[in-house]
């Protein structure tokens, strides 16, 4: 089995219209949300074998926020361009780059290419994959080459207005 979790980086500050998008930091939201989700994962034993994330700003601080209270090593938080300002066919082939040996997978990245991703990967219309949010898909395989709606299984979706 193949665990994927999809997560939208938090909310973001537009506070600074000097900075590009990809530099826009989070804000004040954003910065409690993030890392209250990665407490949440790691108190439901969730922990990723691989954090993959956008390297934008918003996106790989979320990612650090997440594994910081994992305790999951800053470290190996990898970063792949593709997944800035991706769609699904983007975001699918970054995934199914990984190795085998990989089991949990954590994609961090941005709408609307996200979403789209689940609803692809899910085969289910999910409206919107909200900010700070992991939507989780298990699928039966042993390989990520193979991961397809029909081999597919929502498992969770935990966002922080569930909790807080």
């Amino acid at each position: 089995m193949k665990r994927l979790l999809l997560v939208r980086h938090a909310k973001s500050s537009w506070d600074y219209p000097g900075l590009t998008d990809f530099e826009r930091p989070l804000n004040k939201r954003g910065n409690r949300d993030a890392p209250f989700m990665g407490k949440l994962l790691k108190k439901m034993n969730v922990i990723p074998d691989l954090i993959i994330s956008s390297p934008a700003t918003r996106a790989i601080t979320t990612a650090r926020y997440f594994a910081d209270n994992m305790d999951y090593p800053l470290e190996k938080i990898n970063t792949n361009e593709r997944l800035y300002d991706a769609n699904p066919s983007d975001i699918i082939e970054v995934i199914s780059e990984i190795d085998a040996s990989v089991n949990i997978l954590m994609i961090v990245s941005h709408n609307p290419g996200l979403t789209e991703t689940a609803d692809q990967l899910s085969g289910e219309v999910i409206d919107n994959i909200v900010t700070s949010a992991i939507f989780n898909i298990d699928f039966d395989t042993d390989s990520w080459k193979t991961i397809n709606r029909k081999n597919a299984r929502i498992g969770f979706y935990e966002y922080p207005k569930k909790h807080l």
